[in-house]
């Protein structure tokens, strides 16, 4: 597989894989038993169960059960029980903050194993006992009450695997006893984050193989990964949501069996190099003619032809023997273009002549877009020869470390390849690892919750929610819609007024042609309804579909334009209200220095030689050089103290100033404003004016010191 990570090579003719046949009566997984293991001793959990209306397997992975938690969830958990609280009713919502991949969409996947999750969720004997041992000192009616725990009670909305989903968007909402929602939490976070993230970039790189001159060119991407992947259940999860992202097919045999998605693959260096010469070849016979004498009196024909390695000339008629109508030839094992290419040409037409039609070749080192368009020059040319069309329309295929950046690339230079193997940097998500998935609570017994930080980014929208995507006249979508589930949805037609959630200046009116509801129920444990499972091939329908609808600067690769996500005025005055009522108000005492102190941090004090600062003075002091600011004000010495720590650095700018490694602030005293910045490199738009700070002395200058510490004073 070489540098790409892959599995051997790859056909666009998938090797035939039947599709998995869900029966009419429940039956375990094709020898589940045996494949997956099982650490918690428990009995092996079937992978398909009948549920009455339709047959809901089990996930994937059998790893995959209320085990699969955090410990602090069943702290939590038996806490809510100990308190009788335990059957409270509450709300929580799975989300994402930040795109991946420094772009502006997500691709929401790994719904249909949240759904097998809902289904066969319950603790086995042997899980009951294994907590006992975590929890000793637990009442024993605890775990009576873990050992009846399941989800009939829990309802669960979310949006339809394959949609693309934008930060804030709630992907999935459960509802329902408060310790269940709570032990549900990691292993949903689980079953959801890692798909998502290899869905999108598996449609990254769909978008980024599609030549920009040739848009109704079909360019075939085949997932490589599972040798580079993260673990077994990696490597499925990968090629089953790579397909789901665009991707045509996978190398992943075991993926292919229980996921029925298209498993393609050839062979690989080690094939070409286990072979030494023509007297391998046992058995030369193709229907009654001898290719090995076709292939070799071909050879005659052309002196350059006669150059070529042999032992991988042996090794292509081998291959071809095996797969007549799937022969597809790597051809750099020793030289691509003057032995490789030669090679697959002789054998490729002596097949055509016997009635089969080869496929064509690999490339997996070397200048990707050079070689193909060379390879591609002399596999024409000798079509023209011989005159054989079939011949021209063998394609080419390239692995190699293949990545988004090298398919934007390739398209720059211009190639010929029709077809791409991509393992490592798609299955590991090497550009960024995680998605970072959170799942909040925001309601308990009809009380809406809100999280507050110190990061706006981090606060918790609360309440119950409904999430609705606004469409113009074209179907493209403008703007998704957040709204208090008591509101009534936006009407078509009508003017809606959509706003930012924290910015109040950010705000904007939109009149909907059309209007989606992306929430709905897929999951109703008291009705026992549970949606249908998507296959892989109908996410990737839903993907593909829904990105040809969004605006071009949205999904494009570099730079693009974030898609707006917007609460109602209703939300944005119930969570600005709420806020203000759950965020403590700081009180000024007589003690003002006092008070700031409490609030601020220890504040500097001023000496007529510069600052200084209480418990990190020393008895040395150094002065610092003057040196001239670019701005008006200009800067002056300073004293600064050996204990300052490495990357505090004190920034001449009002408003205050932040000791950022030691916690310190102070707002307007000690005459030096400013503020604090990690970084080590000096910013001259830190420095500020000499206008004195109120009640300052006007013969005291602001001061601005930049990269301080103890061993090197920096610029002052």
């Amino acid at each position: 597989g070489g540098g790409g990570g892959g599995g051997g090579g790859a056909a666009p003719t998938p090797i035939p894989t039947p599709a998995i046949d869900v029966p009419n009566t429940p039956v375990a997984s094709l020898a589940a038993e045996e494949e997956l293991s099982n650490p918690s001793g428990s009995p092996t959990r079937p992978n398909m169960v009948g549920d009455g209306q339709e047959f809901m397997p089990h996930p994937l992975n059998n790893l995959v059960s209320p085990m699969l938690t955090d410990m602090y969830q069943l702290t939590m958990t038996y806490a809510y029980w100990h308190a009788g609280r335990h059957e409270e009713h509450a709300v929580f919502e799975l989300f994402f903050r930040k795109n991946p991949f420094e772009g502006e969409f997500t691709i929401f996947v790994g719904l249909d194993q949240v759904l097998a999750h809902l289904k066969n969720f319950h603790f086995t004997t042997s899980d009951i006992d294994y907590i006992r041992q975590l929890l000793p000192n637990a009442k024993p009616e605890f775990f009576d009450y873990l050992a009846a725990m399941d989800c009939s009670k829990v309802v669960v909305s979310a949006v339809k695997d394959g949609t693309i989903v934008f930060p804030r968007t709630v992907l999935l909402k459960v509802e329902g006893p408060l310790a269940v929602g709570q032990l549900l939490e990691t292993t949903l976070l689980n079953l959801v984050n890692y798909p998502s993230l290899i869905c999108t970039n598996a449609a990254r790189m769909r978008l980024a193989a599609q030549p920009k001159n040739d848009p109704e060119k079909k360019v075939i991407l085949l997932e490589f990964g599972l040798r580079r992947a993260q673990g077994p259940d990696g490597g499925i999860s990968a090629s089953r949501y790579a397909v789901a992202g665009g991707f045509d097919g996978t190398s992943n045999v075991l993926a292919g069996k229980l996921t029925g998605i298209m498993v393609s693959g050839t062979h690989a260096h080690a094939f070409v190099q286990s072979y030494t010469g023509f007297h391998m070849i046992q058995d030369p016979m193709l229907n009654g003619v001898d290719l090995l004498a076709q292939v070799q009196e071909l050879r005659t024909t052309k002196p350059m032809w006669m150059e070529t390695n042999s032992s991988e000339l042996a090794a292509f008629i081998a291959y071809a023997l095996c797969f007549p109508d799937n022969f597809l030839a790597l051809v750099d094992t020793y030289d691509t273009l003057n032995s490789g290419v030669f090679n697959y040409i002789m054998v490729a037409r002596c097949l055509i002549r016997l009635g089969y039609s080869p496929k064509g070749i690999r490339l997996d080192s070397g200048d990707l877009a050079y070689l193909s368009k060379e390879c591609r020059r002399r596999i024409d040319e000798a079509a023209t020869d011989f005159d054989e069309p079939e011949l021209a329309k063998s394609i080419i295929v390239a692995s190699n470390d293949i990545h988004e950046e090298v398919l934007l690339s390739l398209n720059n230079q211009g190639h010929c390849i029709d077809a791409f193997g991509i393992g490592t940097h798609l299955v590991t998500c090497k550009a960024q690892p995680a998605l970072g998935c959170v799942y909040k609570l925001v309601e308990i017994n009809g009380s809406p919750r809100i999280k507050l930080s110190q990061e706006i980014g981090k606060v918790v929208i609360p309440g119950k929610k409904k999430i609705y995507r606004l469409l113009n006249a074209e179907g493209c979508p403008l703007i998704d819609l957040i709204q208090r589930e008591s509101e009534p949805p936006p009407k078509t037609g009508e003017r809606v007024l959509c706003r930012h959630p924290f910015q109040e200046n950010k705000r904007c009116l939109v009149t909907p042609t059309a209007v989606v509801e992306l929430l709905e129920v897929v999951f109703d444990g008291p009705n026992g309804y549970c949606a249908k499972i998507a296959t892989a091939e109908e996410m990737r329908e839903k993907s593909s579909s829904q990105l040809k609808t969004f605006r071009e600067d949205i999904i494009r690769p570099l730079n693009p334009t974030p898609y707006k996500v917007a609460v109602s005025q209703a939300l944005y005055s119930f969570l600005h209200d709420l806020w203000l009522q759950n965020m403590p108000i700081p009180e000024l005492t007589k003690k003002v220095e006092e008070a700031e102190r409490s609030y601020f941090g220890p504040i500097p004090e001023l000496t007529k030689n510069g600052p200084t600062l209480g418990p990190l003075q020393s008895s040395t002091t150094r002065r610092a050089p003057q040196k001239d600011c670019k701005r008006s004000g200009g800067c002056y010495t300073a004293e600064t103290r050996d204990r300052i720590p490495k990357e505090a650095h004190v920034c001449a700018r009002g408003g205050g100033v932040k000791w950022s490694e030691v916690g310190l602030r102070a707002a307007g005293r000690a005459g030096i404003g400013g503020c604090a910045s990690r970084t080590r490199e000096f910013d001259e738009r830190s420095c500020l004016t000499d206008r004195p700070l109120p009640g300052q002395q006007a013969a005291l200058k602001p001061t601005c010191i930049s990269d301080v510490h103890s061993n090197d004073l920096g610029r002052v």
